[in-house]
């Protein structure tokens, strides 16, 4: 366990700003699915998933940012 932690550490500390790219990523996603809706995505656009987990990626990575260096 702690042998992946500083894996995860290391690699987050020479990419800083990848997990809030990646949660405004999630967010435009979740933008392009509420315009337009697929078949078969009717629980993740009524839920926003996208939406939340973008949240939830970008203050975890602003948060590991200001920690990592």
């Amino acid at each position: 366990m702690n042998e992946l932690v500083e894996k995860l550490n290391d690699f987050f500390a020479t990419r800083p700003g990848l997990l809030p790219i990646i949660g405004v990523l999630l967010v435009l996603l979740n933008l392009l699915l509420q315009i337009f809706p697929g078949p078969g995505s009717g629980w993740v656009v009524d839920s926003n998933l996208f939406l939340h987990l973008g949240i939830v990626f970008s203050v975890i990575g602003i948060l590991l940012i200001r920690a990592l260096t």
